[in-house]
């Protein structure tokens, strides 16, 4: 009689079908720390570690990197700033002088007048020096929520939660959170998330969710977290 082997279950698998830990952020995001240490930074903070740090400068280059890849927001941030790293050197640029610098970014035509407002504001209103105050920067013409929190976050320390699309993927994933979209997500965070991660979760996060938790066909074989994710809305992975 032929004698049936059984294959023991992989470890993703297993885990997928239910065996999971509660959830506990801080062993999550102790894991992930580790598991994004040689991936590149999220741009506003690797923006900062070269020496671009201010909220004029880091709400600039947030708003070149919307609808635009780090890989070339970052890149094009330092071009411009490194030519205007301040209100008053960027109003010695006229718009179409903006917009060439930063052809690389998605709409980079609208965004070239925003910026040049912005430094036009700075320099009026605020003695060239942006307060951190997020409803000063979200009067800005094209400044949300997001560019905001970061800028404050990343410049000033301030605990702001910026709630990106990866972000918003990992956590709802996770099962942390549910909630339809960036904003409200941000506000669950708050509501959730210890006060002493909301800076940091976005520079987790972004690399995370790039290389790892990606939007398609995640790669949970390879996820430091899996054991404490609910995979909410995965149906393929890798």
């Amino acid at each position: 009689m032929a004698i049936t082997r059984r294959t023991a279950p992989s470890r993703t698998a297993a885990v997928s079908r239910g065996a999971k830990r509660a959830f506990d952020i801080h062993a999550v995001l102790r894991r992930i720390r580790k598991a994004v240490a040689d991936f590149p930074d999220a741009a506003m903070f690797a923006l900062r570690e070269q020496g671009f740090g201010s909220v004029f400068q880091q709400l600039v280059a947030c708003i070149i990197s919307i609808r635009t890849m780090d890989e070339v927001s970052l890149p094009t941030a330092l071009g411009l700033l490194k030519r205007a790293p301040t209100p008053a050197r960027m109003l010695r640029l006229d718009v179409a002088e903006i917009d060439r610098l930063i052809h690389a970014s998605s709409f980079h035509g609208a965004k070239a007048k925003q910026i040049h407002a912005i430094a036009r504001r700075a320099e009026e209103e605020f003695g060239g020096e942006l307060p951190a105050d997020p409803e000063v920067l979200q009067s800005f013409a094209g400044v949300g929520p997001k560019c905001a929190n970061l800028a404050l976050g990343v410049a000033a320390e301030v605990p702001r939660i910026s709630v990106d699309v990866h972000v918003w993927r990992v956590v709802n994933r996770w099962g942390y959170v549910s909630a339809a979209t960036p904003d409200k997500t941000e506000q669950a965070l708050e509501r959730v998330l210890p006060r002493k991660y909301w800076i940091e979760i976005n520079r987790l996060l972004v690399p995370f969710g790039k290389h790892i938790c990606t939007g398609v066909r995640p790669k949970c074989s390879v996820c430091p977290v899996l054991i404490y994710c609910r995979q909410v809305g995965v149906t393929e992975h890798r």
